[in-house]
């Protein structure tokens, strides 16, 4: 492992790449850092390498402005100026949501926009209500909660201190005529109120929703089906988008599993060893204390070359067979040896040897790592060497 110890397990290094523009090749620009890594001995066959979205889709240009979303929206919903558009289930994010709130609501400036909000968080974790408020007012889990019924003294973020009804309600109200914000568990509530388009905006059950939605008639989309097409434009639609400077969204990067693929091309050809790439977003991380799942984007991996698709992290129960080992009189100075001959034999996944050891997607988990590395702040390290993790 290069001039890592023997004895070290998994580890993971940020690398740092420079600064990355629209029109940068970032495939080369990952290459030449990954040279200075195999020159100092740190690069070798079985390694992981993680370079973030972020960066992919910058260099790619890949970027819609409110204008274009709102474009796209009466496009897609074949909406006029005066049209009632519904969003299901948007997450409370100013990063991830608010920028696309305004486009929706540009699409109809003389019209009308109804959000409705699940409660007491959004689908990954962020808080609108106290957990027991429905309990306390006597509502059922898919009944309506309006605004009234919450009163002037709303629930603000616990972490950030934003009331989002009314960030979102002053978004709308500075685009469109009109705004309702209601709070219901039952995605056919918004069918209550005559809508010309509804927009799904839910990231991990999207699918679901949409589809009980189309089931009762309804005009409905995905974000998966805005920006999906055009100059700029991504596989992934507005689903994985984050807030750039102005009016700009930066979308999910596109056909990452080609980035992903070249640059272990690259690696293979010049410098002689066999890499796995992922383009990384969120890692699936969710704060103990907050209760925040931080996976705002459809998943963990954009993109991954062949050797880690379908791979499942898994293996023995190290601690059950010591302990088992020592209940039968096994000589500690042999334990570890007999180990290592217990990792070569096959057991099924409901064996009581692996018991404790749930098989987890290995993309999932070496971008979580990457993630958690790499953090969102100013590391400036967008590049992950991952080590030990498919050869441990």
């Amino acid at each position: 492992m290069g001039k890592l110890p023997d004895y070290f397990g998994v580890s993971a290094f940020g690398i740092k790449m420079g600064v990355i523009v629209p029109g940068s090749d970032v495939v080369e620009l990952a290459y030449e850092s990954l040279v200075l890594c195999n020159e100092d001995g740190f690069l070798d066959d079985g390694d992981t390498i993680c370079i973030t979205e972020s960066v992919v889709a910058r260099a790619q240009n890949n970027y819609v402005t409110v204008n274009e979303i709102a474009e796209q929206v009466r496009k897609k919903l074949n909406l006029k100026a005066d049209s009632k558009v519904g969003v299901v289930f948007p997450i409370l994010s100013r990063n991830r949501f608010s920028l696309i709130m305004k486009g929706i609501a540009a699409a109809v400036p003389e019209g009308h926009v109804v959000v409705q909000l699940s409660h007491p968080a959004d689908e990954v974790g962020n808080q609108i209500l106290p957990e027991d408020f429905a309990e306390t007012t006597g509502k059922r889990n898919g009944e309506v909660i309006s605004l009234e019924d919450i009163g002037e003294n709303r629930f603000r973020h616990p972490i950030t201190g934003v009331d989002y009804i009314e960030l979102y309600q002053n978004i709308i109200r500075e685009q469109s005529r009109g705004s309702t914000i209601f709070l219901s568990n039952d995605p056919l509530q918004i069918i209550k109120y005559d809508l010309d388009g509804i927009i799904v905006a839910n990231v991990h059950k999207r699918e679901g929703t949409r589809d009980k939605l189309l089931d009762r008639g309804q005009n409905v989309i995905t974000l998966q089906d805005l920006c999906n097409e055009g100059c700029s434009w991504s596989e992934w639609g507005l689903l994985g988008s984050n807030i750039s400077s102005g009016d700009k969204l930066k979308l999910a990067p596109r056909e990452a599993d080609l980035v992903a693929q070249q640059l272990q091309a690259r690696v293979k050809q010049e410098l002689g060893k066999n890499i796995e790439v992922i383009v990384y977003g969120d890692g699936a991380y969710r704060d103990p204390s907050t209760g925040i799942y931080e996976l705002a984007d459809p998943q963990p991996a954009f993109g991954l070359t062949e050797g880690l698709r379908g791979k499942y992290r898994e293996g023995l129960k190290y601690k059950y067979l010591v302990d088992k080992m020592l209940d039968e009189g096994v000589k500690l100075e042999a334990i570890e040896g007999k180990l290592e001959e217990k990792k070569k034999e096959n057991f099924q996944r409901n064996s009581v040897e692996t018991e404790g050891t749930t098989p987890r997607k290995a993309e999932d988990l070496i971008a979580s790592l990457a993630d958690l590395v790499s953090g969102s702040a100013d590391a400036g390290t967008p590049l992950i060497l991952v080590k030990g993790f498919l050869n441990n």
